[in-house]
């Protein structure tokens, strides 16, 4: 209890430090072009090596372009297994291409990969309704039929622990858990499966070396050959965001956040989960909410409420008794 009420006192303090950070040293310590700390950052988050393994993306909603090469990689005719929720940035790249998609409930997912399947992509944790994915049971099933792993974490890492080391390939959207700006994301490319991806967006950016004018084509040897020039400014705001997550600690966030999600269930009379989301299926719940000052987004057709670092127990309480 001490180690939760010390997490809310210093939350803000640590928030304003890293603001006066990013205002005071980013322009020495993080200028445009040197992405070094924001990349070794991203990747501690989500527990892989540094530069070779994990890369970074640098436009909007990147998932899908994350995924896009990926997915044309695949042969036509192959099998690739999806949750039937999962979030369309994980499902459309597969839908584009001549792929035997098939989707199944997100509990059914380890059963449903066998002999058949070429590819599994899932979340880690489902979009719509905060689902914590049984992901040692899908990538042991997987393994087992020698299917790649495809894996969307943006909904889990910043407050879930993530090995990426698990998959072969595992994307995240950083504007989400990691609270970095928008046009920030981190993807994990396994060295067992990156000479099978082409990288479609290649640019002088992925080069080895100094790469901006003329041939022959000269692209890195590790993960960052599938890079895309950076929104310099995101990833500069992005630094300090990603230096309080690691001087908090997963842990401490992990814990907090199920703490402040399960007081929120408890409050409507709902069993404790496993998740940092929450939904709620009352019809009128997202303008109770709204009324109450409490943001909730409306996703497939429930109010889903995100409870992180910043959350207090007065802001869960306050949701509450707006809901009852």
């Amino acid at each position: 209890m001490a180690e939760h009420r010390e997490l809310r006192r210093t939350a803000g303090a640590r928030v304003r430090r890293a603001a006066e950070r990013a205002g005071r040293v980013a322009p020495r310590g993080h200028r445009l072009g040197q992405m070094g700390p924001v990349h070794r950052s991203g990747a501690h988050r989500v527990r892989a090596p540094g530069r070779r393994r994990a890369r970074r993306r640098g436009r909007g909603r990147l998932r899908l372009a994350v995924l896009a090469p990926v997915a044309a990689s695949l042969p036509p005719g192959s099998r690739v297994v999806v949750p039937d929720i999962e979030q369309t940035s994980n499902l459309f790249p597969w839908l584009v291409h001549d792929l035997d998609v098939h989707t199944v409930p997100p509990a059914d997912l380890p059963r449903a990969i066998d002999e058949r399947t070429d590819a599994v992509a899932f979340s880690l944790v489902q979009s719509a309704t905060g689902e914590v994915a049984a992901a040692a049971e899908v990538v042991a099933a997987a393994r087992a039929h020698g299917a790649l792993v495809v894996a969307d974490a943006t909904q889990a890492v910043g407050w879930l622990p993530v090995d990426a080391t698990s998959f072969d390939v595992l994307a995240v959207s950083a504007y989400k858990w990691l609270m970095c700006p928008r046009g920030t994301a981190f993807c994990y490319v396994s060295p067992a499966v990156r000479d099978r991806i082409r990288p479609l967006a290649a640019n002088w950016y992925a080069g080895d070396g100094d790469a901006s004018y003329g041939p022959p084509l000269r692209l890195a040897e590790d993960a960052r050959r599938f890079d895309i020039a950076a929104p310099w400014f995101s990833y500069v705001a992005a630094a300090p965001a990603l230096e309080l997550l690691l001087e908090i600690g997963v842990g401490p966030i992990h814990d907090h956040d199920l703490r402040m999600a399960n007081r929120f269930r408890s409050g409507l009379g709902l069993p404790p989960g496993d998740s940092a989301i929450a939904t709620v299926t009352r019809p009128d719940a997202a303008e109770r909410l709204a009324a109450a000052g409490i943001r909730a987004s409306v996703r497939n057709g429930a109010a889903r409420l995100a409870f992180h670092l910043y959350t207090t127990e007065a802001d869960v309480d306050t949701a509450i008794a707006a809901l009852t």
